[in-house]
C-alpha cells in the first residue's frame, strides 16, 4: 500500500528553516505528510517532523539547540569543527535514538566519503545519520559509522526524492538554495556556497518535475548557510510564499 503523502526535503543550513514555515502553512491547507526524506538541514527538519514534534516546537529547538550557528560546536585538534556536541542534542529529543520510534517512514541521506556514493539510511541509530547527513565538509568532521565516514547528503544528493519515489501518490518537494540568476558582485565566502550549488541546479530541476507540487522560495541566497539568527524572518518567508501558492497547491492535490 502506497503513503499517500511524501515530502522531501532540500539541505541548505539555516536556509532549512524556511521548510519549517512553508509546512506550516501546508499543515493549515490541510496537507500533512505520510512519509518524509530530507537531506542535511532538510534531515533534520524531517527526522523532527516523523518524531511528531510540531512546527512551532522545532523551530524553537533549532534555536536552543544553535543549529546553523557556531556557538555551541568544538574546535578539534584538526582544526574544524565536532558535530559530538550536537549528538548530545538529539539524544535529549530522540529518547531511544532509532528510527524505530519515528511515528512516520523517514529517510535520511549521506555521503559516504569514502566510497563516493548516496547512503539513505531508515532505520538505527537516529543520531549519527542526522549528523552524518549535516555534515559540511571542511566544517565539521567527517562523522564515523559502520565502519566509514559519512559528510554532507547535500554534496551528492541534495533533493533526495529517489527513496520515496514510487511509495506515495504525491510528493511535495521542497529546495531552499533559489539563487540570483546574475550578480554584480560576490564576496569571496559565497563563491564556494554559490559554486555548489549551481552544479546541483540540473539534478534538481529534472526531479522537481516528478513532484506533484514543488516549492522554491526565491532569493534564499540572501540568507548565509549559517544565518539562524534570521530564523524567524526565514520562516516567515517560508510560510507567506506557500501561502501565496495556495490556489495553486490546492488544485493539484485536489485533481491530481
Amino acid at each position: 500500500m502506497k503513503h499517500k503523502v511524501g515530502l522531501v526535503l532540500s539541505g541548505g543550513g539555516a536556509r532549512g528553516i524556511v521548510h519549517l514555515g512553508i509546512i506550516k502553512a501546508l499543515e493549515e491547507l490541510g496537507i500533512k505528510p505520510d512519509i518524509v526524506s530530507g537531506t542535511s538541514a532538510g534531515a533534520i527538519a524531517g527526522a523532527f517532523l516523523a518524531a511528531g514534534y510540531t512546527v512551532e516546537d522545532i523551530v524553537k529547538i533549532v534555536k536552543k539547540g544553535h543549529f546553523f550557528s557556531f556557538s555551541n560546536i568544538v574546535l578539534s585538534k584538526a582544526g574544524i569543527f565536532s558535530m559530538k556536541r550536537f549528538e548530545q542534542i538529539y539524544m535529549q529529543y530522540f529518547k531511544n535514538n532509532s528510527f524505530d520510534d519515528l511515528c512516520k517512514p523517514l529517510y535520511i541521506a549521506t555521503t559516504d566519503i569514502l566510497k563516493a556514493e548516496v547512503v539513505y539510511f531508515s532505520s538505527g541509530n537516529l543520531a549519527k545519520a542526522i549528523m552524518a547527513s549535516s555534515c559540511i565538509p571542511l566544517v565539521f568532521q567527517p562523522v564515523e559509522h559502520n565502519n566509514t565516514m559519512y559528510v554532507d547528503g547535500g554534496v551528492l544528493n541534495n533533493f533526495p526524492l529517489e527513496p520515496i519515489e514510487g511509495k506515495c501518490e504525491k510528493i511535495i518537494g521542497i529546495y531552499a538554495n533559489s539563487m540570483q540568476k546574475e550578480l554584480t558582485k560576490i564576496k569571496l565566502k559565497e563563491i564556494v556556497d554559490r559554486s555548489y550549488h549551481l552544479a546541483m541546479i540540473g539534478s534538481v530541476k529534472t526531479k522537481s518535475e516528478k513532484c506533484t507540487v514543488y516549492l522554491e522560495p526565491p532569493d534564499m541566497s540572501r540568507y548565509s548557510l549559517f544565518d539562524v539568527k534570521k530564523a524567524d524572518e526565514i520562516f516567515e518567508h517560508g510560510y507567506n510564499y506557500a501561502m501565496g501558492m495556495e490556489g495553486e497547491i490546492r488544485e493539484k492535490f485536489e485533481h491530481s
